[in-house]
């Protein structure tokens, strides 16, 4: 049974008022918090272990299932996830309380001329997209799933197709509760229990797949698979019992000549060894010759180093033409976009700071097998036309090297005539 047949047709609030509480707590905290319930000024966001909470506690499904083709009807709407605040458009009504949606697929990008009106890849519900070629002639999509990531999900689920068009579910590849080591504990985080794993990315490296991703609250991790096939099964790459670094949105890039790990807000980066079996020097600061000043292109605030910031979260990495490219997650005047830099080495320094395809933050940048470029998308703010589902805009790239978005677009929602 498909997991949204599931989903579709239990308890529902879609004013923010509930029928019935929620299942209570054990000891040290208490009942998971509905739509529109305040947050405590002193709840505890320390990322402290505790005890697993009570079967039931979480109404959210830990798996976005296998989902179904997108359709004029998904070209809208979708989900925003949140602590306490989810919410969702579509398709009957959600088993668990949901605030109400009020405009969160306003499209204002797309109204601007900014944003094409993609329609999703598919219909389903993703964070974090990301699409990889494989070694087999398919396409890999993975990313964050599960109802709602700021409090529980189940581990990587994977899709994989011949066209980007048609999807087909591989199933969840990966388990906290079956494959995990440190990553089965529970943490605190804004005064309740939370475990989910967030952006989980794979590669097709050297002939085998890898799997890096990262546990908030806890680190990050690189899997690999003992099998060469994109299901796996997967084992940790390296440091089994332990987080590599503490930190979210871990990300591999493979240049040809060796592979690098950086993660977040690309800080700092990594050699991994040739087998990719551990850290194979020590971190590298990274740094720009330039930035972008414009406190309208960046998260507020600032913070103490002014603008100085080469993004904030959602690392990734590629390269073309000799150019080595790295994109890291700011808002431009709202919009959840990479900020894209450009290089002459992987760890930098890095020039020519400038906006990536709008709304299009948080995932991925790759070539198709007939050459054409795409950046992945999956509506993290108002400005997009849907909410939280899987997306790619056909990219292009300027006289400097520069992304632009192309101006054919395979992907369009088709308009009735």
């Amino acid at each position: 049974m498909k997991r949204r047949d599931v989903l579709i047709g239990g308890l529902a609030c879609a004013g923010g008022a509930v029928a019935r509480p929620l299942v209570q707590a054990g000891p040290g905290y208490g009942p998971a918090p509905l739509p529109g319930t305040k947050r405590a000024g002193d709840a505890d966001d320390s990322g402290r272990i505790v005890p697993p909470p009570p079967k039931g506690y979480w109404r959210f499904s830990g798996v976005s299932g296998p989902g179904r083709r997108a359709t004029a009807a998904s070209a809208s709407g979708g989900w925003t996830s949140g602590m306490p605040d989810v919410r969702y458009k579509g398709p009957g009504t959600p088993r668990y309380p949901v605030a109400p949606w009020n405009d969160a697929d306003a499209g204002t990008a797309v109204k601007a001329g900014l944003l094409p009106r993609i329609r999703p890849l598919h219909d389903v519900h993703i964070r974090d997209t990301i699409v990889c070629p494989g070694g087999d002639g398919y396409y890999y999509m993975t990313g964050s799933t599960g109802d709602n990531i700021w409090a529980v999900n189940d581990g990587v689920e994977l899709w994989r197709s011949r066209d980007l068009d048609s999807w087909d579910y591989r199933g969840l590849v990966w388990s906290i509760e079956r494959d995990g080591v440190w990553e089965k504990a529970w943490r605190m985080r804004a005064g309740v229990p939370f475990r989910a794993l967030w952006a989980p990315e794979i590669h097709f490296i050297r002939g085998n797949y890898y799997i890096c991703h990262s546990i908030s609250r806890a680190g990050l991790a690189v899997l690999k698979s003992t099998t060469g096939r994109p299901e796996g099964p997967y084992v940790h790459a390296f440091s089994p019992t332990a987080p590599i670094r503490r930190s979210i949105d871990a990300t591999l890039f493979d240049d040809g000549k060796a592979v690098w790990l950086t993660y977040g807000s690309a800080d700092e980066i990594v050699r991994l060894k040739d087998d990719l079996s551990g850290l194979a020097g020590d971190w590298q600061k990274m740094t720009a010759t330039e930035w972008d000043n414009d406190p309208r292109h960046h998260r507020t605030p600032c913070g103490p180093d002014g603008c100085r910031k080469l993004g904030y979260e959602g690392a990734t990495m590629f390269q073309r033409d000799g150019i080595y490219y790295l994109g890291v997650v700011d808002r431009y005047e709202g919009r959840y976009s990479f900020r894209i830099w450009m290089s002459d080495a992987p760890t930098g320094p890095w020039r020519e700071p400038h906006e990536g395809a709008p709304c299009c933050g948080g995932g991925n940048i790759f070539r198709d097998r007939t050459g054409r470029w795409w950046q992945t998308f999956f509506g993290n703010d108002d400005a997009s036309h849907f909410r939280e589902k899987p997306g790619i805009v056909r990219i292009d790239f300027d006289a400097r090297g520069r992304v632009v978005v192309h101006p054919d677009q395979p992907f369009l929602i088709q308009e009735p005539a």
